[in-house]
């Protein structure tokens, strides 16, 4: 595992958080998949393991990750809430085909926050940036 998963580990240990075989099967598949899943989807991926638990065990643990800082809830618009355990500023790219959602880095719109609080006198808190289109698999090109 990373050393983000370790340090992730480590973060609900500090906050006090027991560390059940559910909850590290759960921040193990956020950390693995790369993708930003739904709770339906994490838990149709780990149930074989854990016959016995339920969605709202998910659901509940999602919210205590979220809590402690470990994932961000995200509503792409699709009626979903999708989960990402990478809570540095980044921004996405979705596919309107497939749904993919990726990951992009892009630092000067951090200066956003600034601006706006400088220009507008809010006291930013956060801002949030999806872009929209069709993705290469989809369009049949390939990425530069």
């Amino acid at each position: 595992m990373s050393s983000l998963f370790s340090e992730a580990i480590d973060k609900l240990k500090s906050s006090g958080i027991k560390l059940t075989p559910q909850r590290n099967a759960i921040l193990e598949y956020l950390f693995e998949s790369l993708s930003h899943p739904t709770a339906d989807d994490i838990f149709k991926a780990i149930r074989e393991r854990f016959p016995s638990m339920s969605v709202t065990t998910v659901y509940n643990t999602l919210r205590t990750f979220e809590e402690v800082g470990l994932v961000k809830k995200m509503d792409f618009g699709d009626s979903f809430n999708h989960y990402c355990c990478l809570t540095t500023n980044h921004y996405h790219v979705i596919c309107q085909e497939c749904g993919k959602i990726v990951n992009f880095f892009y630092p000067a719109l951090n200066e956003i926050e600034s601006f706006v609080e400088q220009s507008k006198g809010f006291k930013v808190t956060h801002h949030q940036l999806e872009v929209y289109g069709i993705c290469s698999e989809c369009n049949g090109t390939k990425p530069n």
